[in-house]
C-alpha cells in the first residue's frame, strides 16, 4: 500500500497541532501514561503509523517490551496500575463511539476521576481526541508506518 499524499504538513497546521500538544503536556500527566493511551486508541483504529510511533515513543520513555506487547490485552494482564487502567478504559470508550458503543459512561469517568484531577483529565481527553484525529488522517491518506515526522 502506498501513501496517497507525499507531503501533508503546512506551517499553519503544524503550529496549531504543536500548541495542542503543548496543552496536553502542561496537564501534569505522566508522559508514559499518555503514550499508553495513544497506543491503545491507535490499536483500536488500526493506525499503523501511530502504533509504530507510539511504541517507539513509549520505549524512549522507558516502557518495557512486556507491557507494550500487552497494551492490547491490558484488562487480562497484571502489568498495569489502576490509574493506567482507568486511562486506558477512558481511551477505549472515547475511541469506540463509532462502533455504536455507549461512549464514556459515568462509571468510566468516575474511575478516571479517582486517579486524575480536572487538569489531568482535560489533558488525557485532549490527547485521546488528538490521537483519534491523527488516526483518521493517517487512515485516509494511507500513511505508512515507520515514517519519522
Amino acid at each position: 500500500m502506498e501513501a496517497r499524499l507525499k507531503n501533508t504538513s503546512s506551517p499553519e497546521v503544524t503550529g496549531a497541532v504543536q500548541q495542542l500538544f503543548k496543552a496536553v503536556h502542561a496537564g501534569g500527566v505522566d508522559p508514559l501514561l499518555l503514550e499508553l493511551v495513544h497506543l491503545r486508541a491507535s490499536q483500536i483504529n488500526g493506525c499503523s503509523p501511530c502504533v509504530f510511533a507510539g511504541v517507539q515513543s513509549a520505549k524512549k520513555q522507558g516502557e518495557t517490551e512486556e507491557r507494550l506487547h500487552n497494551v492490547v490485552t491490558w484488562r487480562e494482564t497484571p502489568f498495569f496500575t489502576e490509574p493506567e487502567r482507568a486511562a486506558l478504559a477512558l481511551a477505549e470508550a472515547a475511541t469506540r463511539i463509532q462502533d455504536g458503543e455507549p461512549g464514556v459512561t459515568d462509571e468510566i469517568w468516575a474511575a478516571a476521576a479517582e486517579h486524575f484531577d480536572e487538569k489531568q483529565l482535560s489533558a488525557i481527553t485532549l490527547h485521546i481526541a488528538l490521537t483519534n484525529f491523527f488516526n483518521r488522517i493517517n487512515r485516509t491518506i494511507r500513511e505508512q508506518a515507520g515514517r519519522t515526522w
